[in-house]
């Protein structure tokens, strides 16, 4: 009796901790929308408090001045088309390395681990004469192209710890049942790497998705703008349209919110199946 008591009272102290901890992580988005209903003044007074009349007026500016459906559309291809090459690409080189290992593919992926501590800084001035040396300036192609440069030392190198722990008979069995190379990378080894392409997806999905650097430095003309750079449009040298900017800000992070409860599921079905498999 005293055990179940304990066991409860366990449960009930955890699920408190837990639902402080997440209100703690809400307050930032509690700011962010309740300001961004507030008129300008309004929110330079009390920034903490709730409006007293809600400004919608202020989506609609922001969605105007950003042009928010052009952005929304660059943000969108720049990050799905950039996940799927990088999850592709990555995994297959991942895989070759492993099942193979030579000389070459060790030296290989040492590069690749090491292109992971380069500073992005360091490369900026020589990334934008080679890209515009390649004619891929103000060019969605090319800053996928970016993306995947930079994007796959870190995928190849998550992918290839998984490979690791694929077991070598199976691919063995299915050799023996007639499967070529490629058939045994795209029906056995593929599907089991569902875990972590899922982590993958999640990992560039957020850094592509919000990064401001790389398409500022690639896209120069305003219809190729993506989210981040067209809410930069609020901000100048004397002034910050905070009014205007949180609006955008709210509009820009409402895709990844929908992306993560999309791909819930398959987050779950991902940790299961690498839980099975292990």
């Amino acid at each position: 009796m005293e055990t179940s008591k304990r066991y409860r009272f366990g449960t009930w102290t955890t699920e408190l901790v837990m639902i402080l901890v997440a209100l703690l992580f809400l307050v930032p988005f509690y700011f962010l929308f309740v300001n961004s209903v507030k008129s300008f003044g309004d929110l330079l007074t009390d920034s903490a408090a709730w409006p007293q009349t809600f400004v919608w007026s202020n989506y609609a500016r922001a969605w105007s001045i950003t042009r928010f459906p052009e952005a929304l559309w660059n943000s969108l291809v720049v990050t799905v088309v950039s996940n799927l090459l990088l999850v592709l690409i990555s995994s297959m080189a991942a895989y070759r390395m492993v099942r193979y290992p030579t000389r070459y593919n060790r030296v290989l992926f040492s590069l690749f681990v090491a292109a992971m501590v380069i500073p992005f800084q360091s490369v900026m001035i020589p990334l934008v004469k080679v890209v515009s040396t390649l004619d891929l300036m103000n060019s969605i192609t090319g800053l996928v192209i970016c993306y995947l440069g930079f994007g796959a030392p870190m995928s190849i190198f998550l992918f290839h710890g998984f490979v690791k722990g694929v077991p070598v008979e199976v691919e063995e069995a299915a050799t023996v049942d007639g499967c070529t190379p490629y058939g045994v990378f795209f029906r056995i080894v593929y599907p089991l790497m569902l875990p972590m392409m899922v982590t993958v997806i999640i990992l560039n999905t957020l850094w592509i998705w919000n990064d401001y650097l790389l398409p500022s430095l690639v896209l120069q003309k305003a219809e190729l703008r993506t989210i981040p750079i067209a809410t930069y449009a609020f901000f100048g040298q004397y002034t910050k349209q905070w009014d205007l900017a949180l609006p955008a800000l709210v509009l820009g992070i409402l895709p990844v919110i929908a992306f993560f409860l999309a791909m819930q599921k398959y987050i779950i079905q991902g940790i299961m199946a690498g839980s099975v498999k292990g």
